[in-house]
């Protein structure tokens, strides 16, 4: 009886430890209240680990954020970012968010009144240590090519979690698949059929993009040559001496008093003597260069676009099947989850704002 007794215990108390283990085992690990990141400065960064609230300092981020999912988390934001037009329409939320960023700095007042769980800045920015004195996390960004570009996806998508690493990587493979595509073309151009390119970014004064940028990036996976040797402000003479085949104007090299004024002002320019003695203005191969969300031709994710818009106005025979209307509605269906309309996208790459 005894004997008997004491199997049955001892089957209960392993039945009892047996339950108890399982119940902790069932039990999930607490999720932690913050994960520590490296950003683009090499600094350590603890940030929450549920971003509900951003502020986005750098104007071309902000469309990063909105193509990875949280652009509707965005409370504060540059004024840079806050007059493209078309960004609104793409993510209404930036018509709600607050402008704490200017060329000259932050407004700690109103960046406060937000209240962000982070705040995304491009890298070297002079106001990111007054904002982590404020107990913010601060992230530093950058991306000059397009490998960093990609980098930039990837470290934004993990810090905002969720879905949003699987449209950095959606987006990616895009960007791969047509960069390969263009430069499996373009990589077998002869350098004298290449046409040379001037990319022109301001008027007053004179404004161009060297061999150092993105600019200079896009221009050679397009099949073409920089024009410029050097960037930056540059006189009318030295333009004429580098007599490009091509010239591109970004879209604010134009804008007077917006950027529908982007079309008549450059017709108007044309007919100034010193510019028809362009070689460009002459053949007529003088382009606006398209602006959606965010600018197309300056460190931004329609980088992406601009390539192939490029490729097809340098190269037109070689990229007829490239129909520049239909990609921009895809892209921006896929990434933004915007049904662009055809007549959209048209008015996008005359670099035109939403018709009103």
């Amino acid at each position: 009886m005894k004997i008997e007794r004491y199997v049955l215990l001892g089957a209960l108390l392993m039945l009892f430890l047996s339950g108890c283990q399982n119940a902790f085992q069932a039990q999930p690990a607490a999720s932690p209240k913050q994960v520590t990141i490296t950003d683009a400065s090499g600094a350590k960064v603890a940030i929450p680990a549920r971003i509900e609230r951003i502020a986005d300092a750098w104007p071309a981020h902000n469309e990063v954020v909105c193509m990875l999912g949280a652009g509707g988390n965005i409370v504060a934001t540059t004024t840079a970012a806050a007059q493209r037009p078309w960004m609104k329409v793409v993510n209404p939320q930036m018509g709600q968010a607050v402008t704490a960023f200017d060329q000259t700095g932050v407004n700690l007042e109103s960046l406060m009144a937000a209240k962000p769980d982070i705040v995304f800045m491009p890298l070297n920015s002079k106001s990111a240590r007054q904002i982590a004195d404020l107990q913010i996390p601060v992230v530093q960004l950058m991306f000059h090519d397009f490998d960093s570009l990609k980098e930039c996806f990837r470290l934004t998508a993990a810090i905002l979690g969720g879905e949003a690493k699987q449209r950095a990587d959606n987006y990616i493979a895009y960007l791969d698949g047509n960069l390969n595509r263009i430069t499996g073309v373009t990589a077998g151009i002869s350098p004298e059929q290449k046409p040379r390119v001037l990319h022109i970014t301001r008027l007053a004064p004179l404004m161009v993009d060297g061999k150092s940028s993105m600019i200079n990036a896009w221009i050679e996976v397009a099949g073409g040559v920089n024009a410029a040797d050097i960037g930056g402000e540059a006189s009318m003479e030295q333009l004429l001496a580098w007599d490009p085949d091509v010239i591109i104007f970004g879209n604010t090299a134009l804008a007077l008093n917006g950027v529908e004024d982007g079309e008549k002002a450059l017709n108007e320019l044309l007919q100034d003597e010193k510019w028809r003695r362009f070689k460009a203005v002459q053949t007529g191969k003088v382009y606006i260069n398209p602006e959606g969300a965010f600018f197309w031709d300056r460190y931004g994710a329609e980088a992406a676009l601009q390539i192939q818009w490029a490729a097809k106005i340098l190269h037109p025979d070689k990229f007829q099947d490239i129909d520049i209307v239909q990609e921009t509605q895809y892209f921006y269906r896929t990434f933004f989850h915007y049904d662009l309309s055809a007549a959209e996208a048209l008015r996008m790459i005359a670099g035109k704002p939403p018709a009103r």
